[in-house]
């Protein structure tokens, strides 16, 4: 018996391969079974055509056998069995793999779904033991051999006995050390949560001998003993992979909050098969609240990602956009082009193609509950609408059709959320724009002076309450070819002919009162005018340009916005149906030190009602105590 060197450069290969491709040393028993899963599938296509094969579905199996003794781990199956030449060129060349050639038989890829690829799974085991020793048996052949090998050295081939087909590849484990434990992998609470985790829908039996506590026969009734009997680890049988109306709703939610650790049901079961340019099985999930880290920089998107049932990533964040990664579930397809080791995916074209699929189906899915189920939909938007606005918003509003539709905002008609599409489909005859209020809450939009004159002429009024929406409806620009308009702005027009000739003759009237109270403020106001949006409030602060009072208080607001401070520009604007008009005109003539001191009391109120600070509280207050005396 002589040592042979691998085919390959060996070293350097195994060296990457242990240090570098896998990140989780666990993952060594999810490629070995898978492994053992696909030689079972390879004697089970055999068995199709070949009247010798005598095994039944049902007799196929995997076994682990942990042996703390002699610190062995062993993975046997039942299936195909390899020969000497097998064995030489699977294991003896590095990323050779006998089920990547047996996938490219058109024939076998229709019958069995082969799950490994690239051949180089096997090797991952070096990574937890110092030996690998691998006996083997062709079904129907009474001939069998040995590989074993130490790592980068080499391996050597030679005869040995086994009483029944199939593979067997002993572990020896390593020493463990103060960083790595390797004997975790000889418990059998260990095997169990790793089958579990990885190998839970592999479609055969991984079976092993276990200890359990079993009441005593002929005891008493609290008497137990400690028996050891075979126990199945996996369940086989994927949820996703039976039909849709053969599970219940209960099934569907147990499902959820065992994988996926939520108390509460989710509002929304997303159940579907995928064919054609993306095939693929997909069970996904809505949950009813945000997880409590989802709003921070800690919060990890991502869909949970199998191929032909075998997990290859807790959660692989490119099948979901931001805007939707508030979405639990899976994706099982047997498609991916996984690059070397299963944890490494190649990001191609399958892989986006699913991540489209996915989006679309999500998307259709919400839009269905929104029509189908109110209620459960503005559940769900209470929790993550604030996601669906910041993807409106990001992007320089790219996603703005997606996400459209999706929207609900608090409107003045009856207080209650209503859609960008309800809203358009009730305008006024002869509106052409949406108008909308924002403050720091919803109420205090709706008390903004415009907003409520602009209800008071029977116009509908989208309330703004959280930071992010203003930015989203200036990132839609529009909707339905109608502009958003914040009833704030100073452009806002909603006054008859006659009013628009009076006030314009106002202030052109008055052009001296008003230039003597913008001086008065500086550079605090951009302008002071007359108006007449104002309904029975004396006074209002408004904004031109691009920048509002709403979105100037939400950037000021923001990490480091002390080193680039904006500023929006505003205009004090006066009610032109208030008495204060009348005591402004009549003070600029009479007493222009107490047109100046009112001035800067009627900006601090404007800046109240519009829900902003004030520079100078104790002014304000000797100047409204010197008024009452």
């Amino acid at each position: 018996m002589s040592k042979k060197q691998f085919k390959t450069e060996s070293k350097k290969l195994l060296d990457m391969m242990i240090n570098s491709i896998y990140t989780h040393k666990e993952i060594f028993l999810r490629e070995l079974i898978s492994n053992a899963s696909d030689a079972l599938d390879k004697l089970y296509y055999r068995s199709l055509t070949d009247d010798s094969v005598t095994l039944q579905r049902a007799d196929y199996e995997i076994r682990l056998t942990p042996d703390k003794e002699a610190r062995t781990l062993t993975v046997s199956d039942n299936g195909c069995g390899m020969t000497r030449e097998e064995l030489e060129n699977n294991l003896g060349t590095i990323a050779k793999s006998g089920s990547y050639e047996f996938k490219q038989d058109e024939a076998a890829r229709e019958k069995v779904d082969i799950i490994g690829q690239f051949g180089v799974g096997f090797y991952s085991a070096f990574m937890v033991s110092d030996r690998i020793t691998v006996r083997s048996r062709v079904y129907g052949s009474e001939e069998a051999w040995e590989w074993r090998s130490e790592g980068v050295d080499g391996y050597t081939m030679e005869p040995c006995t086994k009483e029944s087909a199939g593979t067997e590849i002993e572990l020896h484990l390593r020493a463990d050390t103060e960083e790595e434990k390797y004997s975790e992998y000889l418990e059998e609470y260990r095997l169990r949560a790793l089958v579990r985790k990885y190998s839970d829908y592999i479609r055969y039996p991984i079976r092993m001998e276990v200890e359990e506590r079993v009441h005593k026969e002929g005891g008493k009734e609290d008497e137990y003993e400690t028996r050891r009997s075979d126990a199945t680890l996996n369940s086989m049988v994927p949820l996703w992979k039976r039909p849709a109306s053969e599970i219940t709703e209960e099934e569907y939610n147990a499902f959820y909050r065992e994988k996926f650790y939520d108390y509460e049901a989710p509002v929304k079961v997303i159940h579907w098969h995928s064919e054609g340019g993306a095939t693929f099985d997909s069970l996904l999930f809505i949950p009813a609240k945000a997880p409590y880290d989802y709003y921070t920089k800690n919060f990890e998107k991502g869909l949970q990602l199998y191929s032909s049932g075998v997990l290859i990533t807790e959660k692989c964040a490119d099948l979901l956009p931001d805007y939707f990664s508030f979405v639990r579930g899976l994706v099982d397809s047997a498609d991916l082009s996984l690059n070397i080791s299963r944890e490494m995916l190649q990001h191609d074209h399958q892989l986006r193609r699913i991540a489209r699929t996915v989006e679309k189906k999500i998307r259709s899915e919400l839009l269905k509950l929104l029509e189908s189920d109110r209620e459960k939909y503005e559940t769900f938007f209470r929790a993550f609408g604030l996601q669906l606005k910041y993807g409106v918003y990001t992007d320089f509003g790219m996603h703005k059709d997606t996400l459209s539709d999706l929207l609900l905002f608090v409107s003045s008609a009856e207080k209650k959320y209503v859609t960008l599409k309800e809203y358009t489909d009730r305008m006024k005859e002869g509106q052409t724009v949406i108008y909308y209020a924002a403050g720091e809450t919803t109420d205090a939009a709706a008390a903004l002076p415009q907003a409520e004159a602009v209800c008071a002429r029977g116009f509908e009024v989208l309330y703004l309450g959280e930071d992010v929406d203003e930015f989203a409806l200036r990132a839609m620009d529009s909707y339905a070819e109608h502009k958003f308009v914040n009833v704030c702005d100073e452009s806002l027009d909603i006054g008859s002919e006659e009013e628009k000739t009076r006030l314009k003759a106002e202030n052109e009237g008055a052009k001296d009162l008003l230039s003597y109270m913008k001086e008065t403020l500086g550079d605090k106001v951009g302008a002071v005018r007359f108006s007449v949006a104002l309904k029975d409030h004396p006074v209002c602060l408004s904004s031109e340009g691009g920048i509002s009072l709403e979105m100037e208080k939400v950037l000021n607001a923001m990490p480091n916005a002390e080193e680039n401070r904006v500023k929006a520009q505003t205009v004090l604007e006066i009610n032109l149906n208030h008495a204060i008009a009348d005591r402004l005109k009549a003070l600029y003539t009479e007493d222009k030190e107490k047109l100046a001191e009112y001035t800067r009391i009627l900006y601090a109120q404007a800046r109240l009602i519009g829900g902003m600070s004030i520079e100078n509280p104790t002014e304000l207050s000797n100047m409204v105590c010197g008024l009452m005396l």
